[in-house]
C-alpha cells in the first residue's frame, strides 16, 4: 500500500528526503493546475508551484496536522500566486536542487518538469472546443473567482477546506462561489448561443471534468 500523506509528512519531519519526493510527485500536477488556474500563464504557474514546494520543504517541520496536508499545500500555492499578482512581476525560477543543497547536502529533489500542456486545466476535455471556451471564460474571471472555481469544481474541496485555503469565512466562500459561477456562465453565454442549446447542460458540468 502507498503511504498516506500523514505518514509521508511524519517521515519528512524525521528528515527522510525520499518522503518529500513522493509528496512532490503526488501533488505537483495539482499544485500546478491551481497556480495555472489563478495566474493563467504556464511559466508563472510553474514558478509558483516550485516556490510553493520550496516553502513546504522549509516549513514542514512545523506542520502540526491541524488540517490535511493537501489543504495546507493549496493554501501555500494560493498565497504564492497572490503574492505574484501583487508584485506584478515574474518570479525568478528557483531550482529545487540549489535551494535544498543550501539546507542539506543530502537532499535533492527533481524540479517540476515534463509536458506541462497535459497539466493545464481543461486539457482532457472530451469536447475540445468546449474546453477552449471554458479556458477563455476562466481567464475573464478575477483571481479570487478563478481560485474558488478551481478549488471547488476541479479539486473538489469542501466549503470548509476552501475557507481554510483562502483564509476567509464560510459565508464568503459561498458568496464568491455563487458569483464566480454566475460570471463564468455569463462569459460562456456567447459560446453556448453559437454552439446551440444542446450543449448547455454539458457546459454546466464541463468545469468538473477538468483534471
Amino acid at each position: 500500500m502507498e503511504p498516506t500523506d500523514d505518514e509521508l509528512v511524519a517521515r519528512c519531519q524525521a528528515e527522510d528526503p525520499d518522503a518529500f519526493r513522493v509528496l512532490v510527485e503526488r501533488y505537483q500536477r495539482r499544485a500546478y493546475g491551481i497556480a495555472y488556474g489563478v495566474l493563467r500563464n504556464p511559466d508563472d504557474a510553474m514558478d509558483a508551484a516550485q516556490v510553493a514546494f520550496i516553502k513546504v520543504f522549509r516549513n514542514i517541520a512545523n506542520f502540526k496536522g491541524d488540517s490535511s496536508f493537501y489543504t495546507w499545500l493549496y493554501r501555500i500555492v494560493v498565497n504564492v500566486c497572490i503574492d505574484h499578482i501583487r508584485k506584478n512581476r515574474k518570479m525568478r525560477p528557483v531550482e529545487y536542487d540549489e535551494t535544498f543543497r543550501r539546507r542539506d547536502e543530502a537532499v535533492t529533489v527533481m524540479p517540476l518538469s515534463g509536458d506541462t500542456r497535459a497539466m493545464h486545466p481543461g486539457f482532457k476535455f472530451e469536447n475540445e472546443e468546449l474546453g477552449v471556451a471554458i479556458e477563455a471564460a476562466m481567464a475573464e474571471l478575477s483571481e479570487n473567482h478563478r481560485t474558488i472555481i478551481m478549488l471547488r469544481e476541479v479539486e473538489g474541496l469542501s466549503y470548509e477546506e476552501i475557507a481554510e485555503v483562502m483564509d476567509c469565512h464560510l459565508g464568503t466562500v459561498m458568496s464568491r462561489l455563487h458569483h464566480a459561477r454566475k460570471n463564468l456562465q455569463k462569459a460562456l453565454k456567447p459560446y453556448l448561443e453559437a454552439a446551440g442549446s444542446h450543449l448547455a447542460d454539458r457546459a454546466g458540468e464541463g468545469v468538473r471534468k477538468r483534471s
